[in-house]
């Protein structure tokens, strides 16, 4: 019986902003179902490293697998088609529509899986149930978070790339979006998050790896966080 292929696999991962060498010989993987974070400090390259796997990056050279298909020299579109969802730190809802229209609009990206429907959406998330004829500009920071995950939930991706969501909310919403990771996560999702919150971070991933000047500098499972708190003290001030 052949080995399924990961869900993501980064292997020698180069990638520039113009003349900028921002990554540098990036490899991991990721298994399917798995939650992973990477952690790092700003600028280390961790939000370059997801916007490359999206092809957001300028020049990219390397290997990136998708479900053992190569994404490296596909355009941003075909990498979605890949069934994979991202979400970027800006967030990117539509202002002027409301909600619901926001969850309306997503196309289905994955031919495999069906995209979670609306109700499915208001169980997860019932802060956007009670806000479904809301404009997007009258919503809090957390629901215009919440909102835009649920959007990419909307398309059938499976794998998640999710760059800092608990970036500035409040504890409560904070505590809603882990809720979330795993409850996908019991749905069999993969999810890739970039977080700065270690403390929203640590609870919820199966492995770490951590990030410096665009490379990858320590990897480790969730079962070795204690023994790792020195080390990631040190290269994170956590």
């Amino acid at each position: 019986m052949s080995k399924q292929a990961p869900a993501l696999e980064i292997s020698g991962l180069h990638a520039w902003y113009g003349e900028s060498h921002i990554l540098h010989d990036v490899n991991l993987v990721v298994q399917t179902g798995e939650v992973v974070t990477l952690l790092g400090r700003n600028g280390a390259g961790r939000s370059t490293t997801l916007r490359a796997i999206m092809g957001l990056t300028g020049n990219r050279k390397g290997a990136i697998k998708i479900n053992g298909v190569e994404a490296i020299h596909l355009p941003t579109h075909k990498v979605a088609h890949l069934g994979v969802g991202y979400c970027p730190e800006e967030r990117g809802i539509f202002a002027s529509l409301s909600t619901e229209e926001n969850l309306l609009l997503p196309p289905l990206v994955s031919s495999t899986h069906a995209g979670m429907s609306v109700e499915e959406i208001y169980a997860m998330f019932p802060n956007l149930a009670e806000r479904k004829h809301s404009q997007g500009t009258r919503l809090s920071g957390g629901e215009q978070q919440m909102l835009a995950v649920a959007r990419i939930l909307r398309t059938g991706a499976r794998l998640l790339l999710l760059d800092e969501i608990s970036e500035g909310l409040a504890p409560v919403i904070v505590q809603a979006l882990a809720r979330m990771i795993l409850t996908l996560k019991a749905k069999g999702y993969t999810i890739v998050m970039v977080e700065q919150n270690f403390r929203f971070a640590a609870p919820l991933a199966d492995r770490f790896y951590v990030m410096e000047h665009g490379q990858i500098v320590e990897t480790f499972a969730a079962a070795e966080l204690s023994e790792k708190m020195p080390v990631l003290n040190e290269l994170l001030g956590v």
